[in-house]
C-alpha cells in the first residue's frame, strides 16, 4: 500500500469535529479499530468533511472475540455499519490472541477482502515467526502495525517489512508522551529548533517503509504533525536516537 507519512491514529478520540478536521488539514489515512469504540464518531467525520471518499485510506481493525472464521464477516460487516461505509481500504487483525486461529482466522478475512469489503488485509502486533505463519493463507500482508517510538521499537520487524516491501504502521510515535523527556531527544530538537515530538516523528518515518499515526485533537497539533514529516534529521542525529536505551513496550499483551 503507498501510505502518507503521517496518518491519523484515532484511539481515544469521541468528537467527530476533530476527524472532519484532520481531513481538512490534508490528512488521507485515517486508522480506528473496533476496541476503540469510535467507529461510528469516525465515520461522522468522513462524512461531514469536504473531501470525496475515493481519496481517503479507512483502516479498521477486527478484535481478538472476532476473529473467530464464522465471526469475521459479520464483524466486519459490522464496522462498516458504524463507520457508514460499503467497505474500508484496510482491514487488520488487531492482535493474533483470543479467537485467532491462522488457517480458519485469515482464510475468512481474505474471503472478506474478495467479497469487496475491504481493499486489503493487514496485520498488527504480530511477532516475526506469527509473520511467516500468516503469509502461508494471506495472499499478501498489505500492512503492519505495530508499536514503534523512540523509546522501543523491535528491529526485527523493520527488517520484515523492508524485506517483503509493506508498510510498517507505527503506532504511538510519541511514546505516550514520554518523548518530551528524553533528552536526546530534547537535545536534537534544540538544535533544529523545533519540538520533542517533531523529530520523534520525523525519526519514526527516516526508515524506508515506516510511516505514522499520532493521534492529535487541536488544529495546531494536527498540522504539526503533518509537517514534521518534512524534517530531515541528520545520519548522525538517527544513531543518536537509536542509540537510546529501549523502554517495556507501552501497549504489550
Amino acid at each position: 500500500m503507498d501510505l502518507p507519512p503521517v496518518g491519523l491514529g484515532t484511539m481515544g478520540i469521541e468528537d467527530e469535529a476533530v476527524v472532519r478536521t484532520a481531513i481538512d488539514c490534508g490528512y488521507r489515512h485515517l486508522d480506528t479499530a473496533q476496541i476503540y469504540d469510535n467507529e461510528s464518531t469516525v465515520g461522522a467525520g468522513i462524512a461531514a468533511a469536504d473531501t470525496d471518499r475515493a481519496d481517503l485510506t479507512v483502516a479498521t481493525k477486527l478484535w481478538i472475540d472476532a476473529l473467530e472464521a464464522t465471526a469475521v464477516r459479520p464483524a466486519t460487516e459490522a464496522s462498516l455499519d458504524r463507520l457508514g461505509l460499503d467497505a474500508v481500504d484496510l482491514l487488520y487483525v488487531h492482535r493474533p490472541r483470543g479467537d485467532y486461529d491462522p488457517e480458519a482466522t485469515l482464510p475468512a478475512v481474505e474471503a472478506v477482502r474478495e467479497a469487496g469489503l475491504t481493499a486489503h488485509v493487514g496485520l498488527s502486533n504480530f511477532d516475526p515467526d506469527q509473520l511467516v505463519d500468516a503469509r502461508e493463507f494471506l495472499d499478501k500482508i498489505a500492512a503492519h502495525q505495530v508499536e514503534f517510538h523512540p523509546l522501543f521499537w523491535r528491529e526485527s520487524l523493520l527488517t520484515d517489512a523492508q524485506k517483503h516491501d509493506y508498510p510498517l504502521v507505527a503506532y504511538a510515535p510519541l511514546a505516550g508522551g514520554r518523548v518530551f523527556e528524553e533528552p536526546t531527544i530534547l537535545n536534537i530538537a534544540a538544535q533544529h529548533e523545533t519540538t520533542p515530538a517533531a523529530v520523534s516523528i520525523a525519526w519514526v518515518t527516516s526508515y524506508e517503509n515506516v510511516v505514522t499515526i499520532p493521534k492529535a485533537s487541536s488544529r495546531s497539533h494536527l498540522e504539526a504533525n503533518l509537517a514534521a514529516a518534512d524534517l530531515e534529521l541528520t545520519d548522525a542525529e538517527i544513531a543518536r536516537i537509536e542509540a537510546i536505551e529501549r523502554e517495556e513496550e507501552l501497549f504489550p499483551e
